[in-house]
């Protein structure tokens, strides 16, 4: 690192190296390209350590990115012409100084840097020979597969199977009545509407029994910074719930809450997705749930939350006010719908514990607490979500013993 570099190179550069991050699955957006820049003005080029943990600061919001950061870091700025000399390389054989329990990283950081766009001619194409072994045994694979953890190609695939997963909810009872020979009540009208017809002998007693349908969906999924790799897929999941059934509600929420239910009835999900985008202010942010929830409650939960409406809150449960006033709204929440369900990616470690404040404040209102990180955890939630099971489901008495210890 020197302090020759041009100021316009530099900034070149750095835009070149946000844009592999965010490739790469880091919540990079281009407010974060204007702070890099500020960062390295305010600390110079004279020490490249400086210079490294600028960077660190501004792109790296949680522990785990920190990895996926320092090997970017290192392949990068190891040389300015690092990006054309990839381009000539296979790039899974990429060496860096990733673990060995953590493949994933490397392999979706070669894929970012090969697909940054540096302005110079497209290398010559190779011929490559197909594998037939990526068959059924690998789309089981995916399966399993975190979201996290999958490369570009991997994340393509997982969209196209989430526009074929279907939501079935358990049809509920509702106030109003259908004709049924067999029904359990007598239908006065439509008993009196028969006798003229029988010439003044008796009419058979017409009956009817109550209507069943499926209940409304409400969706609320946390976009915040901590949850950018998640929601993008699960944000696919809601725009094939939203199209495959009615009455669907979705919501996002960051540091506000933004209605997007009009956009995800597009049946172009493309079309769909970019719509939100420019509706949503507040991606990859900071999160404030009890604020969302409050706004929820107070603007929208008398309009969507009818006729025994099933709520899905999506999100890891980290709140940027420590969980302040959110056991006050996820209570009223909870009092105010027919089923609460948390989707929690966090749920993903074998380790996890309810320990932030926002996850302990939570907890106690929900009435069923599961994960949703893969294909499979939203295949577990449809079958879940299709039996009329009790409110509460029995699981959740772990859940909230450890939270109250």
């Amino acid at each position: 690192m020197t302090d020759a570099v041009p100021a316009g190179r530099l900034t070149l550069n750095l835009m070149h190296f946000a844009r592999a991050l965010r490739a790469a699955g880091l919540p990079v957006g281009p407010g974060k390209v204007l702070q890099a820049v500020e960062a390295v003005e305010a600390v110079g080029l004279a020490s490249r350590t400086d210079f490294y943990w600028a960077l660190h600061a501004v792109f790296v919001n949680r522990r785990d990115q920190s990895e996926l950061f320092d090997q970017a870091f290192h392949v990068f700025w190891r040389n300015p012409d690092i990006l054309k000399r990839m381009m000539s390389l296979m790039l899974p054989k990429v060496r860096t100084d990733a673990p060995p329990d953590r493949p994933e990283m490397a392999q979706r950081l070669a894929e970012a840097l090969h697909g940054a766009d540096t302005g110079q001619e497209e290398p010559e194409k190779t011929q490559i020979d197909l594998d037939a072994s990526f068959t059924v045994s690998a789309a089981e694979r995916l399966q399993d597969k975190d979201f996290e953890k999958m490369t570009g190609e991997e994340m393509t695939q997982a969209r196209r199977l989430l526009t074929r997963l279907a939501l079935p909810l358990a049809e509920v009872t509702t106030r109003r009545f259908r004709p049924d020979p067999a029904g359990p009540r007598v239908d006065p009208r439509a008993t009196l509407r028969r006798m003229p017809r029988s010439g003044g002998d008796l009419a058979a007693l017409a009956r009817k029994r109550r209507r069943t349908r499926p209940p409304p969906l409400v969706v609320l999924c946390d976009i915040s910074g901590s949850m950018t790799r998640y929601s993008r897929m699960l944000l696919h999941f809601m725009h094939a719930v939203t199209n495959d059934r009615d009455r669907v509600h979705s919501f996002v929420f960051g540091t506000r809450l933004t209605n997007i239910t009009r956009h995800l009835r597009h049946k172009d999900v493309d079309v769909a997705l970019d719509a939100v985008s420019g509706a949503v202010a507040d991606w990859s942010g900071g999160t404030r749930i009890g604020t969302a929830l409050h706004a929820f409650n107070r603007h929208w939960a008398r309009r969507v939350l009818g006729q025994g409406a099933v709520v899905l809150l999506i999100t890891d449960g980290l709140d940027r006010d420590a969980g302040e006033g959110l056991a006050d709204e996820a209570e009223r929440l909870h009092k105010s719908c027919r089923r609460l369900v948390w989707l929690n990616p966090l749920l993903r470690w074998e380790g996890f514990a309810p320990r932030s404040s926002g996850i302990r404040a939570l907890l106690p209102h929900v009435d069923d607490f599961r994960a949703a990180h893969s294909l499979n955890s939203l295949a577990d939630l449809a079958g879940a979500l299709s039996a009329d099971g009790p409110r509460r489901a029995p699981a959740m008495r772990r859940w909230l013993k450890e939270a109250a210890g």
